[in-house]
């Protein structure tokens, strides 16, 4: 993290530690420019929160979800403060990058290459623009 403070990288790191099954996986198919070229990282602090993964050259935050994270007020907030650092957040669910990972990764790359570019809602994927890419 360039510059970061040390709480906040001592936290990031921590969080590295603590993969659940569903982010390792698709940890696997993110790291090392996997999936087109685009460079991911593990768990960026943006302001409070840490992002599962990002993308600094899309600005592209992808949170994988369990059940625990349905209609949660808290996961808008959160959503709401990354899309106002300027951060699009697409939401993927735990049990599809278990058992759709293609799915998945096919979405990841549609938010990547622009295709995806308005707030969408849906029982397995969320994504939400940043402010400034609303149109």
């Amino acid at each position: 993290m360039r510059g970061g403070n040390e709480p906040k990288v001592a936290r990031a790191r921590e969080l590295r530690k603590v993969d659940n099954d569903a982010e390792e996986k698709l940890w696997h198919e993110l790291r090392g420019r996997r999936l087109n070229g685009h460079k991911f990282i593990r768990q960026l602090p943006i302001g409070p929160y840490f992002a599962d993964f990002a993308c600094r050259e899309a600005n592209l935050v992808v949170e994988v979800d369990g059940s625990q994270h349905a209609n949660r007020s808290s996961d808008r907030y959160r959503d709401e403060t990354m899309n106002r650092n300027g951060w699009s957040v697409l939401r993927v669910w735990h049990t599809d990058v278990l058992t759709g990972r293609r799915s998945v990764l096919d979405t990841i790359v549609a938010a990547l290459d622009g295709r995806l570019h308005k707030k969408m809602i849906g029982t397995d994927v969320t994504f939400l623009p940043s402010t400034s890419e609303t149109r």
